[in-house]
């Protein structure tokens, strides 16, 4: 076939030309079983709990990064130089730069304590993988090239912001994709002014916005804050991922006493609950089922909490998530009292009780590090390209996003919520 075409919710048709090498290179990339997996690995971990048609996939949302990263160099390349091959990084990087994905998304990230980034590299430039090896045999040096973009460290760096930046493909797809997946609003902008209005600033190697842009990106980084507000953080989505840390903590408990959890033998859980890191091919063979297939088993677990936990997982019997919005001298006699209201009933507060904070994390919410390009947008000040500047010191729409936005929650079983509330207005 001299053409692959694949049909998008979000950019409708995304096609790969096969007539040419490189062509032929990203169709084997998508075929291999690495990649594949990322059907297997929903993009918003576990907001389908709050919002149910967000069961969309890494695999659609690697393939709108690649179709954006095309589209932009197609229009770059026309007005810069820019080498075939530094392009071909760029878009490659594009479609492989969520192939380390874990289970979730970033959900047993944080749990198990890993990046994501960091495997996804490893996949790239290892012999042992797929795609590694797809990459070597088309050119040795192209792995290599493919982890340094993925990594920030690239050059030009101009190039490698296309992939990783404040401003890059990822967001953009991933704004648009969350945005029309969960069925909301918060996450449209204006793509197309944004991707016309990109330029690239050679003298300092970075990416810039032409002063006709300016407006498209304010309307995308509110579009972002909105989206963390509203989707990301929200509340039950995040009341899950406290009940997944618990039942997940109690197992890695169980297993270092030499108390009876189950696992499949012969997979990475066994390595999983002992707490060592897995190898790429033992991270690489997990996906979503796998520990939706542990956490049914568990339903049945002799210990107690576990298999609580897990049936309510299971079931979206969830946490309550209730907001500390009182003193901070008040927050630990309010969250003492729900461990002793917890207690009393004969549940484990370490496990029933979660409080969450969460906020400002890189690259959520636009806050410029000046000590690095990357994390920064600059724009075009006025209309006669003598000055470039970063983007919060032209508008003051931006600036009034970098405040960011916290939260402080505390979770717990919403059988209780009545007691609890009594307990807050006491």
């Amino acid at each position: 076939m001299s053409e692959r075409i694949y049909r998008d919710s979000v950019h409708n048709i995304i096609r790969v030309d096969a007539d040419d090498r490189l062509g032929k290179l990203v169709v084997n990339l998508i075929d291999t079983a690495e990649f594949q997996r990322l059907r297997r690995i929903r993009q918003l971990g576990l907001a389908h709990f709050a919002y149910q048609g967000a069961e969309h996939s890494r695999f659609t949302h690697s393939l709108g990064a690649y179709h954006l990263a095309t589209r932009l160099l197609e229009r770059l390349a026309g007005k810069y130089d820019i080498s075939a091959e530094d392009a071909a990084a760029v878009r490659l990087a594009a479609l492989l730069h969520d192939v380390g994905h874990g289970p979730f998304s970033h959900v047993v990230e944080k749990i198990l304590d890993f990046h994501h980034e960091e495997f996804s590299k490893e996949a790239i430039l290892s012999s042992d993988t797929e795609i590694g090896r797809a990459l070597r045999e088309y050119s040795r040096s192209l792995p290599e090239k493919l982890a340094a973009v993925i990594g920030g460290d690239f050059h030009p760096l101009a190039l490698s912001q296309i992939v990783s930046s404040q401003l890059d493909v990822d967001r953009m797809d991933y704004l648009l994709r969350d945005s029309l997946m969960t069925g909301v609003k918060y996450g449209v902008f204006d793509l197309e002014w944004v991707l016309k209005s990109l330029e690239i600033d050679e003298e300092h190697d970075r990416l810039y916005i032409s002063a006709p842009g300016i407006y498209a990106v304010e309307d995308y980084l509110q579009s972002r804050y909105y989206m963390y507000r509203q989707v990301y953080f929200h509340r039950t989505l995040r009341a899950a991922e406290a009940v997944l840390q618990s039942l997940l903590r109690r197992a890695l408990q169980l297993f270092a006493n030499g108390e009876g959890v189950w696992f499949s033998e012969g997979t990475a859980f066994e390595k999983i609950l002992s707490g060592e890191r897995l190898t790429l091919r033992e991270h690489l063979s997990l996906d979503d089922s796998d520990f939706m297939f542990h956490i049914k088993r568990w339903c049945e677990s002799g210990d107690p909490i576990l298999a609580d936990l897990s049936s309510r997982f299971l079931n979206r019997r969830l946490f309550k998530a209730f907001d500390l919005d009182m003193q901070e001298a008040e927050q630990r006699s309010f969250i003492d009292g729900v461990k002793s209201l917890v207690k009393k009933h004969g549940l484990v507060s370490e496990y029933y009780v979660v409080e969450d904070k969460g906020g400002n994390v890189n690259h959520s919410f636009y806050a410029p590090n000046d000590a690095d390009a990357k994390d920064q947008i600059f724009v075009e000040d006025g209309f006669s390209r003598s000055k470039i500047r970063e983007i919060s010191e032209v508008s003051s729409a931006v600036r009034g996003l970098q405040k960011g936005y916290r939260i402080h929650r505390l979770n717990f079983p919403a059988e209780f919520s009545d007691q609890v509330a009594a307990l807050y207005h006491t």
